[in-house]
């Protein structure tokens, strides 16, 4: 087709060109999307962005569109939202319309199939429907820690992933929930999402809890700095968990296991939300999953987690903005029609 359509490409460390490409026209089976916002990642993404990724590593094995490796150029993104514009000769024509969240990199048109997307609810709007992935990774770390009742909970990093976690950790009957974050309205936001206290990187050593055992019973590092993992390790008293969130791509994690790690039996746990664990996977399904993120996005109205909006051809001014302001939580691109 001779109509155009714009694409994201991080084409090396520090530069991203949206560019023009063939409109895609939809097989068979499957619909063709116009989309209307995609959301950024500020930590997957600046990673990205930065040059700080195994370029030999496969982008996601368990997402069609988001194939190949990390190696430049290449496509990326994974919160989509548009209308169906058009369907194949074997979807029903009913999709027609429909306002659709998918797991696709920055482009203005795409093809899916219809297993592959997600009705938008009629009360979430289309910026706000851009943080579903950043509420499922959330749902996901919850899931893998299994708070327990009256339990003390510490979460490293208010970034968006870290104040949804907050936000879903907020519905359990906890002690205590802290977030730690350097960043003062990040801080202010984390309590009005629930925490019950909030200190700097800095105050993390004054923090204190009455009682026989000492220290927290779990805490989440979502921070993305590899240095937040040692204070997390440290912050949990004997037989504690640490729930590992964070992605620090090629950043050296250098860490002290040889003292309260090692004689404080600290459980380290990878969460990472492409697969769900083994153990739930007997009864959850990434649909369940994703079905629990949008409620605990209207429950919770994380929509105000979106700070910034950039038309798509600014795209590599978002980049810039998320590498030195720190009021940034969640950026979303806007699309005109080429």
């Amino acid at each position: 087709m001779t109509e155009r359509a714009r694409a994201l490409y991080f084409q090396r460390p520090r530069e991203v060109t949206t560019e023009p490409t063939p409109k895609p026209a939809p097989g068979p089976d499957e619909l063709l999307v116009e989309t209307a916002a995609s959301g950024v990642s500020p930590g997957t993404e600046l990673l990205v962005y930065d040059g700080k990724v195994p370029t030999e590593m496969a982008v996601d094995e368990t997402i069609d569109t988001l194939d190949g490796t990390f190696d430049y150029p290449v496509k990326y993104g994974y919160a989509a939202v548009g209308r169906v514009v058009e369907t194949g000769a074997r979807v029903d024509p009913d999709w027609r319309g429909e306002r659709v969240f998918a797991f696709n990199p920055h482009e203005s048109y795409f093809c899916a199939d219809p297993a592959d997307v997600y009705r938008v609810p009629s009360d979430v709007d289309t910026e706000t429907a851009t943080l579903f992935p950043t509420a499922e990774t959330a749902v996901n770390f919850v899931l893998d820690a299994t708070p327990r009742v009256g339990e003390r909970v510490v979460v490293f990093g208010a970034g968006p992933v870290g104040l949804a976690t907050t936000a879903v950790l907020s519905s359990f009957p906890l002690e205590s929930l802290v977030v730690v974050d350097p960043v003062v309205t990040r801080r202010d936001l984390a309590r009005e999402l629930g925490a019950t206290e909030t200190v700097t990187p800095e105050g993390v050593a004054e923090l204190a809890w009455d009682g026989d055992p000492a220290g927290a019973d779990l805490c989440f590092e979502v921070s993305g700095n590899p240095a937040a993992l040692n204070d997390a390790i440290e912050t949990v008293g004997y037989d504690g968990r640490v729930v590992v969130g964070s992605w620090y791509g090629t950043k050296p994690a250098e860490l002290d296991l040889g003292g309260h790690f090692h004689r404080g039996r600290v459980d380290l746990l990878s969460s990472q939300v492409s697969t769900i664990s083994p153990e739930r996977r007997g009864r959850w399904t990434k649909e369940r999953r994703m079905d629990r993120a949008v409620e605990a996005v209207k429950r919770h109205d994380l929509g105000r987690l979106v700070t910034d909006r950039v038309p798509f051809d600014d795209a590599a001014t978002a980049y810039q903005l998320l590498t030195r302001d720190t009021d940034v939580l969640t950026t979303v691109f806007t699309y005109d029609r080429p």
